[in-house]
């Protein structure tokens, strides 16, 4: 079966499929009064769908797959849905985002089903910025469940930070200092608009211009980038075992690599995390004969995909806040 193609001629091995919209932290940038579910049940899509939807994309050219939410472990089935992951044929990284929180309880499960990769949102090493950005003061406790994936032999861990100016723009040396000695990378996100942040946008949003030349001027490397990995930029030095990944999503280039797709909760397609529309997928995951279907209507959407976003033009698309279709 043919891979997908966009007409700019870029292929899609990388699938971020979101569990779930809700999440249990009160980030500041995101969901800063937590989640709130509407009026009626939300019905995500069950264990059997995904595993439809998956073989599906699999047939297509999926190898990699990040399992988002909002916050994915409050599935109660996510070490099941990490199963039919792994046994899926074709597919050859299973990675998870995940705000940490329940890291010491279920990590070891989520291994043992076939998690490869792990990213762990960690936003200041500081407990008390931790609070004040989360909502919860739990930093110490997800720290913990970070050191503990150091040691159950993952492909990669990483951290996940938003950078923030006023709040956590001066941690470079806690996070260096944290990185010398440790197999792991330290990604620094910019700020991204959404439909419901302007505000906050304008408050604390960062350029990570100043931060990539700072690292250069200090001795990091910029690393060639993988085939299937995510948008970040990553850096090494000689001098440290951890890595430093920048994700500038208002960088002149940063679409021109895309290589991943979103699907939501519900089912839709999301052909870029700032588009305008979704395609529903789910009508065409209710039962294993439709298989075909779903694979010729992923390669009849990829006509649809643009260059890229509308960001610098302040054109945030249908996302009102990162939770509700993963980042």
């Amino acid at each position: 079966m043919a891979c997908l193609v966009d007409p700019l001629g870029r292929t899609f091995p990388y699938l971020r499929l979101s569990l779930l919209e809700a999440c249990n932290f009160h980030c500041s940038y995101c969901l800063p009064d937590g989640y709130r579910a509407g009026p009626r049940p939300t019905r995500w899509l069950t264990a059997e769908e995904i595993a439809r939807l998956l073989r599906g994309f699999a047939a297509v050219g999926m190898r990699k797959l990040r399992l988002t939410g909002g916050e994915p472990s409050l599935r109660a089935d996510l070490s099941k849905i990490i199963g039919i992951a792994a046994g899926t044929p074709g597919i050859e990284k299973i990675a998870m985002t995940t705000n940490g929180i329940l890291l010491q309880r279920r990590l070891q499960d989520w291994r043992a089903a076939g998690l490869t990769a792990l990213n762990v949102s960690v936003d200041s090493l500081d407990p008390v910025r931790f609070k004040a950005i989360t909502g919860h003061d739990r930093g110490v406790e997800v720290i913990a469940g970070v050191e503990q994936a150091l040691g159950l032999g993952f492909d990669a861990v990483k951290l996940n930070a938003v950078l923030l100016r006023g709040l956590n723009d001066d941690e470079l040396p806690a996070w260096l200092a944290y990185l010398r000695d440790r197999r792991i990378s330290i990604r620094f996100i910019e700020l991204m608009r959404t439909g419901d942040n302007l505000e906050y946008f304008r408050r604390h949003h960062l350029r990570s211009e100043d931060l990539e030349q700072s690292l250069l001027d200090a001795g990091w490397q910029l690393l060639p980038r993988l085939a299937d990995a995510g948008p970040a930029r990553e850096y090494r030095h000689p001098e440290y075992q951890g890595r430093i990944g920048i994700i500038a999503p208002y960088s002149r280039d940063f679409c021109a690599s895309c290589n991943r797709l979103r699907v939501t909760a519900k089912g839709d397609l999301r052909l870029c995390l700032f588009g305008e529309f979704g395609i529903p997928l789910r009508q065409l995951l209710q039962s294993d004969e439709q298989q075909a279907e779903l694979i010729a209507s992923l390669h009849a959407q990829l006509g649809l995909k643009q260059a890229g976003h509308g960001l610098h033009e302040g054109q945030t698309g249908m996302t009102p806040h990162l939770a509700s279709v993963g980042g």
